[in-house]
């Protein structure tokens, strides 16, 4: 599904991505992990077109990305949920979710399956977006990723700030998504949550890759020398 093959990206004077090699097969839910500051979010940043990759090769499929704006990638099925939600505080529930969707119109255009994975949602089509929750907000913006029926979904740090009954909720929108055949690739720091719903794993310590495989092979040796703080 999703292919980062020798990935190197710099930021000013330093050399932030190091031949990042990253494979997330379809169907698969693939937790991206590391200590603050290794490169996590610069390598969605870089899958997505928001950053520049100097040099590899990134590939939805058979679709190379690499020098695509982030429009014609999100076109080309994928979903992404930045860290910080960046919803529109100011739209209602309903419009965040029509813009996610590309459309105009009434509540009717926007995907039945948005409003069945995040009931709350439809509870809450007429308030706007900056008087929710967190936890609702992070929701909001993970149906308005879902409103284009993504092949891949990308989130970043989903459960940050989230109280626990809706992280658990999270969760197990996740794991219905690929049981329904999305593919996903998170960036999380939760340890029982990326246990809860990854079915693999990759760790980036300081701009490389240096362990990944099936979560069960997530160790307590692996998460002591790279994880803990």
């Amino acid at each position: 599904m999703l292919t980062v093959n020798q990935v190197n990206q710099f930021y000013g004077g330093s050399h932030t991505l190091w031949d990042v090699e990253l494979a997330v097969p379809k169907g698969d839910c693939l937790c991206l992990m590391g200590r603050n500051g290794v490169g996590k979010t610069t390598l969605l940043k870089v899958i997505m077109g928001l950053l520049p990759a100097a040099s590899g090769e990134i590939k939805l499929g058979d679709t190379a990305l690499v020098g695509a704006p982030p429009e014609a990638r999100a076109r080309a099925g994928i979903g992404y949920v930045p860290q910080g939600r960046e919803i529109f505080p100011a739209l209602t529930v309903e419009e965040n979710l029509r813009i996610g969707h590309g459309r105009r119109g009434t509540v009717r255009d926007i995907p039945e399956r948005v409003l069945t994975l995040f009931p709350v949602l439809e509870q809450m089509l007429r308030r706007r977006g900056g008087d929710l929750s967190g936890g609702q907000q992070q929701q909001l913006a993970m149906g308005r990723a879902l409103a284009l029926d993504p092949q891949l979904l990308i989130l970043d740090e989903p459960t940050e700030g989230i109280q626990p009954n809706v992280v658990h909720e999270i969760g197990d929108v996740i794991l219905r998504l690929v049981e329904e055949g999305v593919t996903v690739l998170l960036v999380e720091q939760k340890l029982t949550f990326a246990r809860r719903v990854g079915r693999s794993f990759a760790i980036l310590d300081r701009g490389h890759v240096v362990a990944g495989g099936e979560i069960s092979a997530l160790t307590d040796d692996l998460v002591h020398r790279h994880l803990t703080v």
